[in-house]
């Protein structure tokens, strides 16, 4: 299993034929480097595929993610969000992670 400590939202789109070096290049440009133990999440313009970089200290996995049906909710203001275990559960399953706060409680916001 990959040990991921943190979790980082890009909320520009990226085109999804990019490839590794690219999306690397990406998370470089965005979040300023790569860092071990981190994932980095990218969505299309659409918002029904993510890209997921993740560098486990030794070399950098990218993972990707389509939906058939639906959306992921994305944001689209600001430029990057960190996000928690609990919302990266529910944004991979298309639930509302935005409303979900501190222990998993939902609020509304």
């Amino acid at each position: 299993m990959i040990r991921v400590d943190a979790v980082w939202l890009a909320c520009e789109p990226l085109d999804m034929r990019a490839g590794t070096e690219s999306v690397l290049a990406r998370v470089v440009k965005v979040f300023g480097a790569a860092r071990p133990h981190h994932a980095y999440l990218f969505a299309n313009r659409r918002g029904n595929r993510m890209k997921v970089l993740v560098h486990d200290g030794i070399g950098v996995w990218l993972a990707a993610r389509r939906l058939n049906v639906g959306r992921f909710v994305w944001p689209q203001d600001g430029h990057t969000l960190s996000l928690t275990r609990p919302q990266l559960d529910a944004l991979v399953l298309g639930l509302p992670w935005q409303r979900i706060g501190e222990a998993g409680v939902i609020t509304v916001v």
